[in-house]
């Protein structure tokens, strides 16, 4: 009898404002922190962009406005699990008077070189930060009408 593989249904947004990322800072479990887009799993009875909303909001302090989907990201951890991420290009609104998720250490805007020598030293959480940025910077999204959500 074979097991049913458990498929993780996460959500990340590419924040950019002028020549700058939006990007969380946090620990997991050793003493280098890591760097990521906004992300987070999306919650039973949630659509990818509503949690989308949702986790920038929680994990930045900032609202955000979804501009346009950059795709379904499908990654295969080496520890057997699978991910199937939605992710979005989104712009800065306004920050909002709320603190940010504990999990996260600080929110930092970053620039492409920045980023860029931070997966050098090996410090992005995945290898989709990246993909995702260089994607939005290329143009390769698609209109937000792509994703049919129903209540």
């Amino acid at each position: 009898m074979s097991t049913r593989p458990i498929i993780h249904s996460t959500v990340a947004c590419v924040i950019r404002r002028d020549d700058r990322f939006l990007l969380v800072e946090e620990y997991r479990g050793d003493a280098h922190s890591v760097f990521n887009q906004p992300a987070g799993h999306i919650e039973p009875g949630e659509g990818p962009m509503a949690a989308a909303l949702r986790e920038a909001a929680e994990e930045t302090a900032w609202q955000v406005r979804l501009e346009a989907y950059l795709g379904l990201y499908v990654l295969h951890t080496p520890s057997g699990l699978t991910f199937h991420s939605h992710g979005f290009v989104a712009t800065a609104q306004a920050p909002l008077t709320r603190a940010i998720d504990p999990d996260i250490h600080a929110v930092h805007w970053l620039s492409k070189a920045e980023i860029d020598a931070l997966n050098d030293a090996g410090r992005l959480r995945s290898p989709l930060v990246l993909e995702r940025i260089d994607d939005a910077l290329a143009g390769r999204h698609y209109p937000l009408a792509v994703l049919h959500e129903r209540p």
